[in-house]
């Protein structure tokens, strides 16, 4: 039966990826679950395996070529006494020629036989899942396959050694003939099992608690974070095209042509109206550091003060579901589980919003963890496609380059994005049974960016005093 390969889709907001490299040509055998080729968005990159193996007949495109969402890109044919195989890349039916022989002399069918017979080496009865079901390694070193970590746990590899295996796939991806190269070098001797190293606490945390008052500062000392501008790709022929004295005409690369269009079509969509609201983060700001120092020891990493946020936007969620929602013509689909979107600035430029799934399931200390890793991951484009979908509302930190007001633009299709500002000391007044007094107090402003086709001004403000009330009330 031949069986047709789809591009997939990588997102909500994505309608097209760059072909990268097949892995697989005309006339080669592929396995079930097995990557045929690896594939380029503005968001991620990735390699696509298919559900079906047999053998390839034929490649739709070239590599380097564009395909939309939905294309079909190549075709299996599952039958491998029937293949028929055309020339890569081609699309005419004259190219049509029937591969009776491999290029090492044996049929097609003897490939797709041996095939299935090295992956029943490979993979345990039944097709198991691994004793260390996570793909996604501690330190954030990429993704790894179902067939790279069923090797793996069979050879009894760790995550650790695992990590340190040079991978041949994109951005340096473990691929299955990475970790089998890895085995017979091993059982060769030529390299030697790396004992496991333990974590230890960062130097920074055992400084930490020496240092009260420096914790105490940390807010008026706190820099805004460092974020690089991207570098300008010169356009010398588009310049001379234009031929406008004193203007040099750029290019917009991949990313910022998808982000001018994204941004375009959501405020054509949704009337965006916005609500700023000042919070004061004394509480959490007292929770935080009380926590901080345990949190490290435990944790790895910093407790900064976007969970707080993140979790008292979920409880508001839950008090105003119609802001969990989207909009379909005249039906409104309110969503019954809450998928957190954190917009995360790249080093070179541009925008990327990884997603906490189900987060309203999770504790603090699960959604601190959540944050680390899909920030960490998604700066080195290293996010599967599951982890940058089905948002259902997105937060945007514009404070951690010292901003304290910003207009987001909400995340189709989602119906509401809040900004969150800087954190910075203010004086402020507060009532106390004397009268009023000014103190100073670590302020934060909260801006709601709505669809006003749903979200009237009423319920806008009303969401964003919530979150202000849990943040200002936060209790451990």
């Amino acid at each position: 039966m031949l069986v047709d390969v789809i591009m997939p889709k990588m997102g909500e907001s994505i309608m097209d990826g760059r072909i990268l490299k097949w892995l697989k040509q005309p006339g080669e055998s592929i396995g079930r679950d097995e990557s045929l080729l690896e594939i380029s968005t503005d968001k991620v990159d990735t390699e696509v395996p298919v559900a079906d193996g047999g053998v390839v007949i034929e490649l739709l495109f070239q590599e380097g070529d564009v395909a939309n969402v939905g294309d079909v890109i190549a075709r299996i044919e599952t039958d491998a006494a029937n293949a028929k195989v055309k020339a890569g890349g081609e699309q005419k039916a004259e190219s049509k020629t029937e591969t009776k022989t491999s290029s090492n002399g044996e049929s097609p069918k003897a490939e797709v036989k041996q095939e299935k017979e090295e992956k029943k080496s490979e993979i345990p009865a039944a097709e198991k899942k691994s004793e260390e079901p996570n793909t996604k390694s501690g330190n954030g070193a990429g993704f790894y396959s179902p067939l790279v970590m069923n090797i793996a746990s069979k050879e009894g590899i760790s995550m650790s050694v695992l990590s340190s295996i040079k991978g041949t796939g994109i951005c340096g991806r473990i691929r299955k003939q990475d970790v089998l190269a890895f085995v017979e070098d091993k059982k060769s001797g030529k390299v030697q099992a790396k004992p496991e190293a333990k974590p230890d606490v960062k130097p920074e945390a055992k400084t930490e608690a020496a240092k009260p008052q420096k914790q105490q500062a940390e807010i008026t000392q706190k820099k805004p974070a460092e974020h690089k501008a991207p570098e300008i790709q010169k356009s010398p022929e588009l310049t001379s095209l234009y031929n406008i004295p004193g203007v040099e005409v750029i290019a917009m690369d991949n990313l910022q042509a998808k982000m001018a269009e994204h941004m375009v079509r959501s405020v054509h969509t949704s009337p965006h109206v916005a609500a700023i609201a000042e919070c004061d983060m004394s509480a959490v700001d007292k929770a935080r550091k009380e926590m901080s120092e345990e949190f490290l020891k435990r944790e790895g990493f910093k407790l900064t003060y976007m969970p707080f946020i993140c979790e008292a936007v979920v409880k508001a969620l839950k008090d105003f579901p119609l802001v969990n929602a989207s909009v379909d013509g005249t039906n409104i689909l309110v969503k019954k589980f809450i998928n957190l979107g954190i917009a995360v600035a790249m080093d070179k430029g541009g925008l990327i919003v990884p997603v906490i799934k189900d987060a309203d399931t999770k504790s603090l200390i699960g959604i601190a963890r959540d944050l680390n890793d899909l920030a960490k991951r998604a700066r080195m484009k290293k996010l599967t496609l599951d982890e940058i979908q089905e948002g259902t509302f997105t937060i945007t930190n514009y404070g951690i380059f010292g901003n304290i007001i910003g207009t987001p633009i909400i995340n189709q299709p989602q119906v509401a994005i809040l900004g969150t500002g800087a954190i910075t000391k203010r004086p402020v007044v507060v009532e106390t049974s004397q009268g009023d007094a000014i103190v100073i107090k670590p302020i934060m402003y909260l801006t709601l960016s709505f669809d006003h086709r749903l979200v009237d001004g009423a319920l806008g403000g009303r969401f964003v005093m919530k979150i202000v009330e849990y943040l200002e009330n936060y209790t451990q």
